[in-house]
């Protein structure tokens, strides 16, 4: 059996008013230093988006949420700076649309599992505690 691995995660979220500190969680970043992973998984759900801000452009938010991805991908400038370095980007504080949870902490086999079972514990409506 694998050794476990720390990571270190923060959840992507949408907040379409930043004075009302409301917000969507869209997605998970992933870094796990020792396996050499950085990853991001990100599902907007345009329906929830559209009742929270009838007026913000859902294509031009999918559009700079797929930059996180690319980034991750090591595409760009950002990206091209390693995965320590782009993660931590990815989740400096931003007073924009587009921003992350503060950095969470666990433990893993399997960085890319334990990136899908954030998704569906803390993400995904239909897998959320009540």
């Amino acid at each position: 059996m694998p050794t476990l691995s720390s990571y270190d995660y923060a959840f992507i979220r949408v907040v379409p008013r930043l004075e009302r500190d409301e917000f969507l969680t869209v997605g998970v970043i992933l870094f796990c230093r020792t396996r050499r992973f950085l990853g991001a998984c990100i599902e907007l759900d345009r329906a929830r988006l559209r009742a929270m801000a009838p007026d913000l452009d859902a294509d031009e938010v999918q559009a700079h949420l797929d930059l996180i991805l690319r980034i991750c991908a090591g595409e760009g400038p950002i990206g091209a700076l390693g995965q320590a370095e782009s993660f931590h980007w990815l989740v400096a504080p931003h007073n924009t649309v587009i921003q992350t949870s503060p950095v969470h902490c666990g433990l893993c086999h399997d960085p890319a599992q334990a990136l899908e079972a954030l998704m569906a514990r803390w993400v995904r409506r239909e897998h959320r505690p009540t």
